[in-house]
């Protein structure tokens, strides 16, 4: 999760906290996930046209294939083949966070994920 994701999910939970979130319209009713408001608008009718053909964004793509690739790194036993297949996974994750327009990732330093909440947030 990046940084602004941790720093909203802080607030988030405080305002649940504080009530603030009680009575809203629509409350308790399903959501609707068709709903294309996460698509940039100059990319809806692309993805509802790959949609309709069976084809997923490329962004998910690379994600699967992330995941895959981490479930298969820990099957090898060769070091080399392990390294190997470990660069290649950390060129599609860099490859991905570019793809979504996030380059630093903060997951991958937790030791500084604390600090930088602190700093950006003032100490909420």
């Amino acid at each position: 999760m990046d940084i602004f994701a941790r720093i909203a999910e802080r607030i988030i939970r405080e305002a649940m906290e504080n009530g603030e979130f009680d009575n809203l319209e629509g409350a308790g009713k399903p959501m609707n996930f068709a709903d294309e408001t996460w698509i940039p608008e100059d990319l809806r009718i692309a993805y509802r046209i790959l949609k309709n053909a069976g084809c997923i964004p490329p962004e998910i793509e690379m994600r699967n294939e992330i995941i895959n690739m981490s479930a298969l790194i820990n099957t090898i036993d060769d070091d080399k083949e392990r390294l190997k297949k470990i660069k290649e996974l950390n060129f599609k994750l860099l490859k991905l966070n570019t793809m979504r327009k996030r380059p630093f990732d903060l997951d991958n330093f937790p030791e500084y994920e604390g600090k930088v909440v602190d700093k950006l947030t003032g100490g909420l």
